[in-house]
Protein backbone atom coordinates (compact mmCIF):
# COMPACT_ATOMS: atom_id res chain seq x y z
CA UNK A 1 0.00 0.00 0.00
CA UNK A 2 2.81 2.31 -1.02
CA UNK A 3 2.25 6.03 -0.57
CA UNK A 4 -1.02 5.52 1.23
CA UNK A 5 -2.21 4.37 4.61
CA UNK A 6 -5.84 3.71 3.83
CA UNK A 7 -7.74 2.13 0.98
CA UNK A 8 -9.15 4.49 -1.60
CA UNK A 9 -12.74 3.65 -0.66
CA UNK A 10 -12.18 5.19 2.77
CA UNK A 11 -11.08 8.55 1.38
CA UNK A 12 -14.63 9.68 0.73
CA UNK A 13 -15.49 9.15 4.39
CA UNK A 14 -12.50 11.10 5.70
CA UNK A 15 -14.27 14.49 6.01
CA UNK A 16 -17.07 12.78 7.93
CA UNK A 17 -14.58 11.09 10.24
CA UNK A 18 -12.77 14.40 10.77
CA UNK A 19 -16.07 16.14 11.56
CA UNK A 20 -17.08 13.41 14.03
CA UNK A 21 -13.70 13.53 15.78
CA UNK A 22 -13.67 17.32 15.91
CA UNK A 23 -17.22 17.64 17.26
CA UNK A 24 -16.67 14.87 19.79
CA UNK A 25 -13.40 16.31 21.08
CA UNK A 26 -14.93 19.80 21.18
CA UNK A 27 -17.68 18.53 23.47
CA UNK A 28 -15.22 16.64 25.68
CA UNK A 29 -12.89 19.63 25.96
CA UNK A 30 -15.86 21.93 26.57
CA UNK A 31 -16.71 19.79 29.60
CA UNK A 32 -13.12 19.68 30.79
CA UNK A 33 -12.31 23.36 30.30
CA UNK A 34 -15.62 24.41 31.74
CA UNK A 35 -14.46 22.95 35.03
CA UNK A 36 -11.13 24.82 34.81
CA UNK A 37 -12.84 28.12 34.05
CA UNK A 38 -15.34 27.63 36.88
CA UNK A 39 -12.47 26.66 39.20
CA UNK A 40 -10.79 29.96 38.43
CA UNK A 41 -13.93 32.08 38.84
CA UNK A 42 -16.49 30.55 41.22
CA UNK A 43 -15.62 27.17 42.74
CA UNK A 44 -13.40 28.69 45.41
CA UNK A 45 -16.35 30.68 46.76
CA UNK A 46 -18.90 27.90 46.38
CA UNK A 47 -16.99 24.87 47.63
CA UNK A 48 -14.24 26.41 49.81
CA UNK A 49 -15.89 29.51 51.29
CA UNK A 50 -14.12 29.26 54.68
CA UNK A 51 -10.72 30.10 53.14
CA UNK A 52 -9.35 33.48 52.07
CA UNK A 53 -9.86 34.19 48.33
CA UNK A 54 -6.37 33.17 47.16
CA UNK A 55 -6.36 30.00 49.28
CA UNK A 56 -9.86 29.20 48.04
CA UNK A 57 -8.63 29.54 44.46
CA UNK A 58 -5.65 27.34 45.34
CA UNK A 59 -7.92 24.62 46.74
CA UNK A 60 -10.22 24.95 43.75
CA UNK A 61 -7.27 24.45 41.40
CA UNK A 62 -6.25 21.45 43.50
CA UNK A 63 -9.51 19.68 42.63
CA UNK A 64 -8.88 20.74 39.03
CA UNK A 65 -5.42 19.14 39.15
CA UNK A 66 -6.73 15.94 40.71
CA UNK A 67 -8.69 15.28 37.53
CA UNK A 68 -5.40 14.92 35.69
CA UNK A 69 -4.41 12.06 37.99
CA UNK A 70 -7.14 9.93 36.45
CA UNK A 71 -6.03 10.64 32.88
CA UNK A 72 -3.17 8.08 32.87
CA UNK A 73 -5.59 5.43 34.15
CA UNK A 74 -7.97 6.36 31.34
CA UNK A 75 -5.07 6.13 28.88
CA UNK A 76 -4.20 2.62 30.10
CA UNK A 77 -7.75 1.27 30.11
CA UNK A 78 -8.95 2.90 26.90
CA UNK A 79 -5.63 2.27 25.18
CA UNK A 80 -5.74 -1.44 26.00
CA UNK A 81 -9.29 -1.97 24.79
CA UNK A 82 -8.93 0.49 21.91
CA UNK A 83 -6.02 -1.58 20.57
CA UNK A 84 -7.99 -4.80 21.11
CA UNK A 85 -11.57 -4.04 20.05
CA UNK A 86 -11.31 -0.78 18.09
CA UNK A 87 -11.17 3.00 18.33
CA UNK A 88 -14.84 3.82 17.70
CA UNK A 89 -16.38 1.83 20.58
CA UNK A 90 -14.07 3.41 23.15
CA UNK A 91 -14.76 6.92 21.84
CA UNK A 92 -18.47 6.41 22.45
CA UNK A 93 -17.79 5.29 26.04
CA UNK A 94 -15.50 8.26 26.73
CA UNK A 95 -18.10 10.73 25.50
CA UNK A 96 -20.81 9.22 27.71
CA UNK A 97 -18.58 9.27 30.80
CA UNK A 98 -17.48 12.86 30.26
CA UNK A 99 -20.96 14.18 29.55
CA UNK A 100 -22.54 12.35 32.45
CA UNK A 101 -20.01 13.58 35.01
CA UNK A 102 -20.20 17.16 33.75
CA UNK A 103 -24.00 17.19 33.93
CA UNK A 104 -23.88 15.88 37.50
CA UNK A 105 -21.47 18.69 38.49
CA UNK A 106 -24.21 21.10 37.45
CA UNK A 107 -26.53 19.41 39.96
CA UNK A 108 -24.13 19.35 42.92
CA UNK A 109 -25.03 20.97 46.25
CA UNK A 110 -22.50 23.55 47.44
CA UNK A 111 -20.62 23.83 50.75
CA UNK A 112 -23.38 25.97 52.27
CA UNK A 113 -25.86 23.10 51.72
CA UNK A 114 -23.95 19.94 52.65
CA UNK A 115 -20.63 21.12 54.07
CA UNK A 116 -17.47 19.12 53.38
CA UNK A 117 -19.37 16.56 51.29
CA UNK A 118 -19.66 19.16 48.50
CA UNK A 119 -15.95 19.38 47.60
CA UNK A 120 -15.65 15.58 47.99
CA UNK A 121 -18.41 15.00 45.43
CA UNK A 122 -16.91 17.66 43.17
CA UNK A 123 -13.53 15.95 43.29
CA UNK A 124 -15.05 12.51 42.54
CA UNK A 125 -16.79 13.80 39.42
CA UNK A 126 -13.61 15.56 38.37
CA UNK A 127 -11.82 12.20 38.53
CA UNK A 128 -14.42 10.70 36.18
CA UNK A 129 -13.84 13.61 33.78
CA UNK A 130 -10.10 12.96 33.83
CA UNK A 131 -10.56 9.22 33.26
CA UNK A 132 -12.77 9.89 30.23
CA UNK A 133 -10.46 12.48 28.71
CA UNK A 134 -7.47 10.19 29.19
CA UNK A 135 -9.07 7.78 26.73
CA UNK A 136 -10.60 10.34 24.38
CA UNK A 137 -7.58 12.05 22.89
CA UNK A 138 -5.76 9.01 21.55
CA UNK A 139 -8.82 7.47 19.96
CA UNK A 140 -9.96 10.69 18.28
CA UNK A 141 -6.63 11.55 16.64
CA UNK A 142 -5.96 7.92 15.64
CA UNK A 143 -9.33 7.51 14.00
CA UNK A 144 -8.45 10.41 11.68
CA UNK A 145 -4.77 9.50 11.25
CA UNK A 146 -5.63 5.94 10.26
CA UNK A 147 -8.30 7.01 7.77
CA UNK A 148 -6.13 9.54 5.96
CA UNK A 149 -3.02 9.36 3.79
CA UNK A 150 0.57 10.05 4.75
CA UNK A 151 1.01 13.13 2.54
CA UNK A 152 -1.57 15.24 4.38
CA UNK A 153 -1.76 13.43 7.71
CA UNK A 154 -0.49 16.44 9.64
CA UNK A 155 -3.32 18.59 8.26
CA UNK A 156 -6.16 16.10 8.74
CA UNK A 157 -5.01 14.84 12.12
CA UNK A 158 -4.72 18.41 13.41
CA UNK A 159 -8.49 18.93 13.16
CA UNK A 160 -9.34 16.90 16.28
CA UNK A 161 -6.73 19.05 18.02
CA UNK A 162 -8.95 21.98 17.17
CA UNK A 163 -11.42 20.51 19.65
CA UNK A 164 -9.35 21.96 22.51
CA UNK A 165 -9.61 25.63 21.51
CA UNK A 166 -13.13 25.07 20.21
CA UNK A 167 -14.14 23.55 23.53
CA UNK A 168 -12.46 26.35 25.41
CA UNK A 169 -14.13 28.84 23.09
CA UNK A 170 -17.52 27.29 23.75
CA UNK A 171 -16.98 27.11 27.52
CA UNK A 172 -15.67 30.66 27.79
CA UNK A 173 -18.40 31.90 25.43
CA UNK A 174 -21.23 30.39 27.46
CA UNK A 175 -19.79 31.69 30.72
CA UNK A 176 -19.13 35.12 29.21
CA UNK A 177 -22.73 35.32 27.99
CA UNK A 178 -24.05 34.37 31.42
CA UNK A 179 -21.87 36.89 33.24
CA UNK A 180 -23.12 39.54 30.81
CA UNK A 181 -26.84 38.93 31.35
CA UNK A 182 -26.67 38.01 35.05
CA UNK A 183 -25.53 39.84 38.12
CA UNK A 184 -22.59 38.42 40.08
CA UNK A 185 -24.97 37.28 42.81
CA UNK A 186 -27.26 35.46 40.37
CA UNK A 187 -24.37 33.82 38.55
CA UNK A 188 -22.88 32.68 41.85
CA UNK A 189 -26.26 31.42 43.06
CA UNK A 190 -27.35 29.29 40.09
CA UNK A 191 -26.13 30.73 36.79
CA UNK A 192 -22.85 28.78 36.87
CA UNK A 193 -24.85 25.53 36.70
CA UNK A 194 -26.34 26.25 33.28
CA UNK A 195 -23.25 25.49 31.14
CA UNK A 196 -22.68 22.21 33.03
CA UNK A 197 -26.26 21.08 32.44
CA UNK A 198 -25.94 22.09 28.78
CA UNK A 199 -23.44 19.25 28.40
CA UNK A 200 -26.27 16.71 28.34
CA UNK A 201 -27.59 18.24 25.11
CA UNK A 202 -24.16 18.46 23.53
CA UNK A 203 -23.37 14.83 24.33
CA UNK A 204 -26.58 13.68 22.65
CA UNK A 205 -25.51 15.51 19.48
CA UNK A 206 -21.99 14.10 19.71
CA UNK A 207 -23.23 10.54 20.16
CA UNK A 208 -25.46 10.79 17.10
CA UNK A 209 -22.50 11.91 14.99
CA UNK A 210 -19.94 9.47 16.38
CA UNK A 211 -22.11 6.40 15.94
CA UNK A 212 -22.36 7.16 12.20
CA UNK A 213 -18.61 6.83 11.41
CA UNK A 214 -16.71 3.69 10.45
CA UNK A 215 -13.99 1.97 12.42
CA UNK A 216 -10.38 2.72 11.41
CA UNK A 217 -9.50 0.71 8.26
CA UNK A 218 -5.92 0.23 9.44
CA UNK A 219 -7.11 -1.21 12.72
CA UNK A 220 -9.45 -3.63 10.93
CA UNK A 221 -6.60 -4.73 8.67
CA UNK A 222 -4.22 -5.23 11.59
CA UNK A 223 -6.86 -7.13 13.56
CA UNK A 224 -7.57 -9.42 10.59
CA UNK A 225 -3.85 -10.05 10.08
CA UNK A 226 -3.39 -10.92 13.75
CA UNK A 227 -6.34 -13.32 13.57
CA UNK A 228 -4.98 -14.97 10.44
CA UNK A 229 -1.66 -15.61 12.16
CA UNK A 230 -3.54 -17.17 15.10
CA UNK A 231 -0.79 -16.21 17.51
CA UNK A 232 -1.26 -14.75 20.95
CA UNK A 233 -0.14 -11.17 21.27
CA UNK A 234 1.18 -9.46 24.32
CA UNK A 235 -1.09 -6.85 25.92
CA UNK A 236 -0.55 -3.54 24.09
CA UNK A 237 0.83 -1.88 27.24
CA UNK A 238 3.52 -4.54 27.62
CA UNK A 239 4.47 -4.32 23.96
CA UNK A 240 4.64 -0.50 24.09
CA UNK A 241 6.88 -0.43 27.17
CA UNK A 242 9.08 -3.19 25.78
CA UNK A 243 9.59 -1.87 22.24
CA UNK A 244 8.55 1.79 22.27
CA UNK A 245 9.69 3.15 25.63
CA UNK A 246 11.93 5.71 23.92
CA UNK A 247 9.01 6.99 21.86
CA UNK A 248 6.87 7.19 25.01
CA UNK A 249 9.54 9.34 26.68
CA UNK A 250 9.77 11.58 23.60
CA UNK A 251 6.00 12.07 23.64
CA UNK A 252 6.00 12.83 27.37
CA UNK A 253 8.79 15.37 27.02
CA UNK A 254 7.13 16.98 24.01
CA UNK A 255 4.01 17.54 26.10
CA UNK A 256 5.73 19.52 28.87
CA UNK A 257 5.84 23.00 27.34
CA UNK A 258 2.65 22.44 25.37
CA UNK A 259 0.62 21.41 28.41
CA UNK A 260 2.07 23.77 31.02
CA UNK A 261 1.95 26.88 28.85
CA UNK A 262 -1.64 26.21 27.82
CA UNK A 263 -3.04 25.92 31.32
CA UNK A 264 -1.03 28.87 32.60
CA UNK A 265 -2.13 31.08 29.70
CA UNK A 266 -5.80 30.07 29.58
CA UNK A 267 -6.79 28.90 33.08
CA UNK A 268 -4.45 30.49 35.61
CA UNK A 269 -4.56 33.78 33.70
CA UNK A 270 -8.29 34.07 34.44
CA UNK A 271 -7.72 34.00 38.18
CA UNK A 272 -4.67 36.26 37.90
CA UNK A 273 -6.36 38.80 35.64
CA UNK A 274 -9.43 39.09 37.88
CA UNK A 275 -7.74 38.94 41.32
CA UNK A 276 -4.44 40.76 40.71
CA UNK A 277 -4.84 42.83 37.55
CA UNK A 278 -8.42 43.75 38.52
CA UNK A 279 -10.08 42.92 35.21
CA UNK A 280 -13.79 42.17 35.22
CA UNK A 281 -14.56 38.46 34.86
CA UNK A 282 -16.28 39.07 31.55
CA UNK A 283 -13.27 41.00 30.21
CA UNK A 284 -10.85 38.20 31.10
CA UNK A 285 -13.18 35.61 29.58
CA UNK A 286 -13.52 37.65 26.40
CA UNK A 287 -9.74 37.72 25.97
CA UNK A 288 -9.53 33.92 26.22
CA UNK A 289 -12.58 33.64 23.96
CA UNK A 290 -11.04 35.69 21.14
CA UNK A 291 -7.60 34.08 21.50
CA UNK A 292 -9.17 30.60 21.34
CA UNK A 293 -10.94 31.54 18.11
CA UNK A 294 -7.61 32.58 16.60
CA UNK A 295 -6.02 29.34 17.77
CA UNK A 296 -8.80 27.24 16.26
CA UNK A 297 -8.13 28.85 12.87
CA UNK A 298 -4.36 28.39 13.13
CA UNK A 299 -4.21 24.72 14.16
CA UNK A 300 -4.91 23.26 10.68
CA UNK A 301 -2.46 25.81 9.21
CA UNK A 302 0.36 24.56 11.44
CA UNK A 303 -0.75 20.97 10.79
CA UNK A 304 -0.43 21.54 7.04
CA UNK A 305 2.93 23.25 7.55
CA UNK A 306 4.20 20.15 9.36
CA UNK A 307 3.35 18.14 6.22
CA UNK A 308 5.70 20.38 4.26
CA UNK A 309 8.66 21.01 6.56
CA UNK A 310 8.32 18.23 9.13
CA UNK A 311 6.80 17.72 12.56
CA UNK A 312 9.92 18.60 14.54
CA UNK A 313 10.71 22.05 13.07
CA UNK A 314 7.16 23.32 13.64
CA UNK A 315 7.07 21.86 17.15
CA UNK A 316 10.42 23.43 18.06
CA UNK A 317 9.31 26.89 16.94
CA UNK A 318 6.35 26.64 19.28
CA UNK A 319 8.41 25.40 22.24
CA UNK A 320 11.11 28.07 21.92
CA UNK A 321 8.52 30.76 21.30
CA UNK A 322 6.41 29.96 24.34
CA UNK A 323 9.51 29.81 26.56
CA UNK A 324 10.46 33.35 25.55
CA UNK A 325 6.91 34.72 25.51
CA UNK A 326 6.32 33.68 29.12
CA UNK A 327 8.54 36.58 30.24
CA UNK A 328 6.48 39.05 28.20
CA UNK A 329 3.08 37.56 29.01
CA UNK A 330 2.50 38.77 32.57
CA UNK A 331 3.97 42.20 31.90
CA UNK A 332 1.29 42.72 29.27
CA UNK A 333 -1.45 41.49 31.61
CA UNK A 334 -0.24 43.84 34.35
CA UNK A 335 -0.81 46.89 32.14
CA UNK A 336 -4.54 46.35 32.88
CA UNK A 337 -5.36 47.10 29.25
CA UNK A 338 -7.72 44.75 27.44
CA UNK A 339 -5.68 45.07 24.27
CA UNK A 340 -2.53 44.00 26.08
CA UNK A 341 -4.31 41.12 27.81
CA UNK A 342 -5.68 39.96 24.48
CA UNK A 343 -2.25 40.22 22.85
CA UNK A 344 -0.64 38.24 25.67
CA UNK A 345 -3.08 35.33 25.47
CA UNK A 346 -3.32 35.30 21.66
CA UNK A 347 0.42 35.22 20.98
CA UNK A 348 0.83 32.59 23.70
CA UNK A 349 -1.77 30.41 21.98
CA UNK A 350 -0.15 30.96 18.57
CA UNK A 351 3.07 29.42 19.88
CA UNK A 352 1.06 26.72 21.61
CA UNK A 353 -0.65 25.91 18.29
CA UNK A 354 2.71 25.30 16.65
CA UNK A 355 3.24 22.47 19.16
CA UNK A 356 -0.30 21.22 19.44
CA UNK A 357 -1.16 21.01 15.72
CA UNK A 358 1.55 18.54 14.61
CA UNK A 359 1.33 16.59 17.87
CA UNK A 360 -1.50 14.31 16.70
CA UNK A 361 0.32 13.09 13.60
CA UNK A 362 3.71 13.07 15.35
CA UNK A 363 2.55 10.82 18.19
CA UNK A 364 0.49 8.58 15.89
CA UNK A 365 3.50 7.96 13.65
CA UNK A 366 5.66 6.82 16.56
CA UNK A 367 3.76 3.55 17.17
CA UNK A 368 2.50 0.44 15.33
CA UNK A 369 -1.24 0.00 14.79
CA UNK A 370 -2.02 -2.69 17.39
CA UNK A 371 -0.28 -0.65 20.10
CA UNK A 372 -0.83 2.87 18.74
CA UNK A 373 -3.81 3.76 20.95
CA UNK A 374 -1.89 2.64 24.05
CA UNK A 375 1.41 4.25 23.05
CA UNK A 376 0.03 7.64 22.02
CA UNK A 377 -2.34 7.81 25.00
CA UNK A 378 0.29 6.78 27.56
CA UNK A 379 2.82 9.28 26.23
CA UNK A 380 0.29 12.10 26.17
CA UNK A 381 -1.64 11.45 29.38
CA UNK A 382 1.14 10.42 31.75
CA UNK A 383 2.87 13.68 30.88
CA UNK A 384 -0.28 15.62 31.74
CA UNK A 385 0.06 14.56 35.39
CA UNK A 386 3.43 16.30 35.68
CA UNK A 387 2.61 19.13 33.27
CA UNK A 388 -0.96 20.40 32.90
CA UNK A 389 -2.30 19.01 36.17
CA UNK A 390 -0.24 21.10 38.58
CA UNK A 391 0.36 24.07 36.26
CA UNK A 392 -2.36 26.42 37.62
CA UNK A 393 -1.66 25.12 41.13
CA UNK A 394 2.10 25.73 40.86
CA UNK A 395 1.56 29.13 39.26
CA UNK A 396 -0.80 30.15 42.09
CA UNK A 397 1.60 28.87 44.75
CA UNK A 398 4.57 30.68 43.17
CA UNK A 399 2.59 33.90 43.06
CA UNK A 400 1.56 33.48 46.69
CA UNK A 401 5.09 32.67 47.92
CA UNK A 402 7.09 35.19 45.87
CA UNK A 403 4.55 37.90 45.12
CA UNK A 404 5.91 38.04 41.58
CA UNK A 405 5.14 36.46 38.21
CA UNK A 406 8.82 36.06 37.26
CA UNK A 407 9.09 32.60 38.89
CA UNK A 408 6.04 31.55 36.85
CA UNK A 409 7.75 32.66 33.64
CA UNK A 410 10.89 30.71 34.66
CA UNK A 411 8.68 27.66 35.29
CA UNK A 412 7.27 27.85 31.74
CA UNK A 413 10.74 28.42 30.28
CA UNK A 414 12.11 25.31 32.00
CA UNK A 415 9.24 23.30 30.56
CA UNK A 416 10.07 24.71 27.11
CA UNK A 417 13.69 23.61 27.47
CA UNK A 418 12.58 20.07 28.35
CA UNK A 419 10.32 19.95 25.31
CA UNK A 420 13.06 21.17 22.99
CA UNK A 421 15.37 18.44 24.29
CA UNK A 422 12.70 15.73 23.88
CA UNK A 423 11.79 16.75 20.32
CA UNK A 424 15.46 16.89 19.31
CA UNK A 425 15.91 13.37 20.70
CA UNK A 426 12.95 12.09 18.68
CA UNK A 427 13.04 11.15 15.02
CA UNK A 428 11.29 13.02 12.25
CA UNK A 429 8.12 11.07 11.37
CA UNK A 430 6.69 13.10 8.46
CA UNK A 431 5.79 10.78 5.59
CA UNK A 432 5.84 7.60 7.69
CA UNK A 433 3.71 4.80 6.23
CA UNK A 434 1.53 3.52 9.05
CA UNK A 435 1.05 0.17 7.28
CA UNK A 436 4.73 -0.76 6.99
CA UNK A 437 5.12 -2.34 10.44
CA UNK A 438 1.98 -4.43 10.03
CA UNK A 439 3.06 -5.56 6.56
CA UNK A 440 6.45 -6.57 7.93
CA UNK A 441 4.87 -8.49 10.78
CA UNK A 442 2.36 -10.24 8.53
CA UNK A 443 5.01 -11.37 6.05
CA UNK A 444 7.10 -12.72 8.91
CA UNK A 445 4.11 -14.38 10.60
CA UNK A 446 4.93 -12.20 13.58
CA UNK A 447 3.13 -10.83 16.58
CA UNK A 448 2.53 -7.36 17.85
CA UNK A 449 6.09 -7.45 19.24
CA UNK A 450 7.50 -8.01 15.74
CA UNK A 451 5.25 -5.29 14.40
CA UNK A 452 6.94 -2.87 16.76
CA UNK A 453 10.36 -4.06 15.69
CA UNK A 454 9.32 -3.86 12.02
CA UNK A 455 8.20 -0.29 12.45
CA UNK A 456 11.44 0.74 14.09
CA UNK A 457 13.34 -0.75 11.19
CA UNK A 458 11.25 0.65 8.36
CA UNK A 459 10.31 4.15 9.47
Amino acid sequence: MSGSDAPNNTRASLPRVVAASLIGTTIEWYDYFLYGTAAALVFGKLFFPTSDPLTGTLLSFLTYAIGFAARPLGALVFGHFGDRVGRKKLLVVSLLLMGGSTTLIGLLPTYDSVGAAAPVLLTALRLVQGFALGGEWGGAVLLVSEHGDQRRRGFWASWPQGGAPAGNLLAAGVLSLLTTVQSDATFLSWGWRVPFLLSAVLVAVGMWIRLAVDESPLFKQALAAAGARQQAEQPPLVAVLRHHWREVLVAMGARMAENISYYVMTTFVLAYAVTHAHFAKQTALNAVLIASAVQFALIPVFGALSDRVGRRPVYLVGAVGVGIWAFVFFGLVDTRSFGSLLLAVTVGLVFHSAMYAPQAAFFSELFATRMRYSGASIGAQFASVAAGAPAPLIATALLKDYGSTTPIAVYVAIAAALTVLAVLCGRETRGADLTEAEAAAASAGGTGEQAAAGKAATV
